[in-house]
């Protein structure tokens, strides 16, 4: 039965660690295109904040998910899993292995497993009345009614992402049941998929270093005329868009309210602490396989090699597959 899933690999690991380079020398050596799990990447003009991969640095491998709404849509994890199962179910039909790639950890669980989201139907009227309420009183005080009724829920949330926290509660008041309950047995369900989940790290003083050095390089390329363009075009910090790292930072610079330096210090500062959420979510999920880039001597030949092997052992590539796309890059 195992032998007819749908082959899929994950390559994900929190930001700036590296896994933009090493998914297209991964793609190339195995047959395989890329699908973007990232919450901000999918939006147009959005490139700078994100660290959106150009076209040259594609390298001629197809991406998917990628320059696909306008910031002033909203995307979130339901939208996401439905392009995503659009996106791999064109890559298998080209006889090709897509390759989820990207950091936003709840994403790529929802696609994995194929989580049932049907039971959190909107509520026009309740979310109004929760979006006030956040408006009027402030984030915290949500996530405070949210730590109430789903005490996990809160925990796995931060509380500036209102959006998730409404989410949570209107699923609670909707079933009665705390979404994090939900969750978790929807994660128990075994993956419709014949799949390898790779998360790459380095230490941590390492990724802080390089988180650090990719904000100075985003400045560099004009992430302020980037942030600024968009606020022209009518993007407000309300948007889902904007309350993206390097987006919401840059805004409250441009509206006045801290200085440049300052926002470039806060943005650094969240970034880190982002990264570090990113693998509190990792080590909590199942199947994972690490990629300590100490442990390979930061020889990334070394973790490709030992990805294919990884994936011949799983039945995802055989040796001929292998052999066949490594002579061909």
């Amino acid at each position: 039965m195992a032998d007819k899933l749908k082959p899929l690999v994950i390559l994900t690991g929190p930001t700036a660690v590296g896994k933009t380079a090493l998914s297209l020398r991964l793609a190339k050596e195995i047959g395989g295109e890329i699908v973007s799990a990232d919450s901000m990447q999918v939006y147009r003009g959005m490139d700078i904040g994100s660290a959106k991969i150009t076209q040259e640095e594609m390298q001629g491998i197809p991406h998917s998910l990628i320059d696909v709404l306008d910031p002033t849509e909203e995307f979130n994890v339901v939208k996401f899993q439905e392009l995503a199962k659009e996106a791999m179910k064109k890559i298998w039909d080209r006889g090709k292995i897509p390759i989820l790639t990207g950091g936003t950890g709840f994403y790529i669980q929802a696609a994995l497993y194929d989580i049932d989201f049907t039971a959190a139907r909107e509520r026009a009227g309740y979310r109004e009345e929760l979006e006030a309420l956040a408006r009027r009183e402030g984030a915290d005080v949500l996530h405070a009614l949210l730590a109430a009724k789903d005490p996990q829920a809160a925990r796995q949330i931060h509380p500036n992402n209102v959006k998730r926290v409404i989410r949570a509660l209107e699923f609670y008041e909707e079933t009665g049941t705390p979404i994090s309950w939900h969750n978790e047995q929807e994660r128990k369900k075994p993956s419709p998929y014949r799949f390898a989940y790779f998360v790459l790290t380095c230490s941590r003083s390492r990724l802080y270093e390089r988180i650090d050095r990719r904000v100075d390089q985003m400045m560099e390329k004009g992430l302020v005329e980037e942030v600024a363009r968009l606020k022209a075009q009518g993007c407000t910090r309300g948007m889902v868009s904007m309350q993206g790292l390097g987006y919401k930072e840059i805004l409250a610079y441009l509206e006045g309210e801290c200085s440049l330096e300052e926002a470039v210090r806060v943005l650094k500062r969240d970034t880190r602490h982002f990264a570090k959420r990113q693998l509190t979510w990792f080590k909590r999920e199942r199947d994972v396989i690490w990629l300590d880039r100490e442990a390979f001597c930061h020889r990334e030949d070394e973790i490709l090699e030992f990805i294919r092997q990884t994936l011949r052992e799983k039945g995802i590539l055989t040796e001929s597959e292998a052999e066949n796309h490594e002579t061909n890059v």
